[in-house]
């Protein structure tokens, strides 16, 4: 199979602004995306930090088409399609593919818990079968500690044997490196893609074989975290991964999608980018000064981000 057009490198979820009565706000995204794809770095759209699983199907599939009608490439997206509802998550993919996503990330099934291989296996094929489309390629999503519904080895096999090239590679957001180690190794020969689910991984899953990461914080510096992609072979790797992870924990001592939202807004000017959409809340007063004067003290900026102003 011909892999020099799949999917690599670094990818945001993006965030999704929403507007004063809580609907997606087009607009704002398509400024976010670009200044991301300036930066190189590629839009998983509806991932988990774009809180996905709090927008309807309809709301998604417009999203996409605003996106794409701003001359977004749509090679350039990965968007988010897995949901509980297996028609939900054939309706998003089906339209993800036409507008030319360059893959889908998909979720497994995650409200019935428990549930074998068995099933995820037929939930995945039956995506696929009613899709039909010889263009689509899935990554996988693997974040049992939020869905409780691990995507197992045995698994990754029996879908690879049964769908090679559809069956792309994966996103590991589990945390733990000896489970990414262990895709890589067995899996990696094959064609698969591994993308670490953040840039705390990024180094390692580069010198292991892997294809890139996508991470939360790749809204915020995507500079970086690009530039540590393309030049992981370099002798001052390490270094910048290390200065990779101390941007991160700063990030991670808040709710991590609020506090995304808060650095957008303010390093642009723009207060809408800071709403979320219920059940998440913004921060709170406190802690907006204790994030944005962390991040001054460590010198975080955003360079050429505006809001698209």
């Amino acid at each position: 199979m011909n892999t020099s057009t799949r999917l690599r490198g670094v990818f945001s979820p993006v965030t999704t602004p929403f507007a004063a009565d809580l609907g997606p706000d087009a607009p704002r995204l398509v400024r976010h995306c670009r200044w991301l794809l300036s930066q190189d770095v590629g839009l998983a759209v509806f991932g988990t930090n774009s809180e996905a699983n709090s927008m309807s199907v309809g709301e998604k599939k417009a999203l996409l088409d605003a996106l794409i009608e701003a001359g977004v490439p749509g090679h350039r997206m990965m968007p988010g399609t897995g949901a509980c509802a297996l028609t939900d998550s054939v309706e998003l993919t089906r339209h993800a593919v036409r507008h030319g996503a360059g893959g889908v990330l998909m979720l497994p099934p995650f409200y019935y818990k428990g549930v074998s291989d068995d099933g995820l296996f037929a939930s995945y094929a039956e995506v696929i079968e009613r899709v039909a489309d010889p263009r689509l390629r899935i990554y996988l999503y693997h974040i049992p500690q939020v869905s409780n519904v691990p995507i197992s080895l045995a698994l990754i096999a029996r879908l690879l044997k049964a769908y090679p090239g559809v069956i792309a590679g994966i996103k590991d957001s589990s945390g733990d490196w000896e489970n990414t180690k262990a895709m890589l190794e067995r899996f990696q020969p094959e064609g698969f893609d591994v993308f670490a689910g953040s840039e705390s991984f990024l180094l390692a899953n580069m010198r292991g074989g892997g294809v890139g990461c996508i991470t939360a914080t790749g809204n915020v510096n995507p500079g970086a975290i690009s530039r540590l992609y393309g030049t992981w072979q370099e002798p001052d790797a390490d270094a910048q991964q290390k200065a990779l992870d101390a941007v991160r924990g700063i990030f991670q001592r808040f709710p991590m999608i609020p506090a995304l939202k808060a650095a957008l807004a303010h390093y642009s000017g723009d207060a809408g980018y800071a709403a979320v959409r219920p059940p998440l809340v913004a921060l709170s007063p406190q802690q907006h000064t204790e994030l944005l004067a962390a991040l001054q003290a460590h010198g975080f900026s955003m360079p050429g981000w505006d809001g698209g102003r």
